[in-house]
């Protein structure tokens, strides 16, 4: 009686390494699928165990670490400025408003790093409607304002729908000196080229270029937020380890490309 024999199921492939952190655009060309301008940008972190951010990522990205054991939670608020859809110009009203997200750091199968948004808080309902709808971004409806008075920059959020409703943030700080070169770990935190979001169950890589970013040091005077805690993450404890604003850039976001399970492009 003879008995069969299998051969042995393939190995998955290993994970590649993650791309070098570069602060300069990828050099592709990128056929505009939205245009926009982020503007007076305040960026507040926290390290954070990569523990507690690995179940928050789409399937198929890992938590990327500065160092081999630590990443990253940020608060980043910003305005948004004329977003525009396939090289249209921008639109005035409702492609300009306030905005505050919740971020987090991945790599991916093919080394590909990208932020992952746990929130983005706008103060536009129809554009967080159609965020929501079209590209499955975790958009949140909220009331929102950015105040200067003298050399201090004032972002506050509240929020409406979905909830949870009143979850909040008030950031107050004074920007400082351009940074002439950025260290290592300011690169890190803001050089990032892509976002990684579940997409109809698939996880799909979305690029964007925009110029390299123009940095400040900055001083936090006032941190109240519980927007954090909100996405899922613990609270932070203690003052953020890095604080830093940015007067803006445009931006470009180019076509979704969706990853299939091992990570070759759909």
């Amino acid at each position: 009686m003879s008995s069969a024999v299998h051969a042995p199921e393939p190995a998955p492939p290993e994970p590649m390494s993650p791309e070098p952190v570069s602060p300069h655009p990828p050099a592709a060309p990128m056929p505009p699928l939205l245009t926009q301008s982020w503007l007076d940008l305040a960026f507040l972190h926290w390290a954070v165990d990569p523990a507690d951010v690995a179940p928050l990522l789409p399937p198929g990205t890992v938590p990327d670490t500065f160092d081999g054991a630590t990443t990253y939670v940020g608060l980043v608020a910003f305005r948004m400025y004329r977003v525009g859809v396939l090289g249209l110009p921008g639109i005035p009203y409702l492609g300009t408003f306030p905005e505050t997200n919740v971020r987090l750091y991945s790599v991916d199968e093919r080394g590909r790093r990208a932020v992952v948004f746990r929130s983005l808080d706008a103060s536009r309902l129809v554009p967080v409607l159609v965020a929501r709808a079209a590209v499955r971004l975790p958009y949140l409806w909220s009331r929102m304002g950015i105040e200067r008075s003298g050399d201090t920059v004032t972002y506050t959020s509240r929020r409406r729908w979905p909830g949870p409703r009143g979850a909040r943030s008030r950031i107050v700080l004074r920007p400082g000196d351009a940074i002439a070169e950025p260290t290592p770990l300011e690169h890190f935190l803001t050089a990032r080229w892509a976002l990684h979001t579940s997409f109809f169950g698939r996880t799909a890589y979305l690029p964007n270029v925009h110029p390299r970013w123009p940095l400040h040091r900055a001083e936090l005077l006032e941190c109240d937020e519980d927007l954090i805690a909100a996405g899922g993450l613990p609270a932070p404890v203690g003052e953020p380890m890095s604080v830093l604003y940015s007067p803006g850039v445009p931006v470009r976001f180019g076509p979704q490309q969706r990853s299939r399970p091992g990570g070759s492009p759909a």
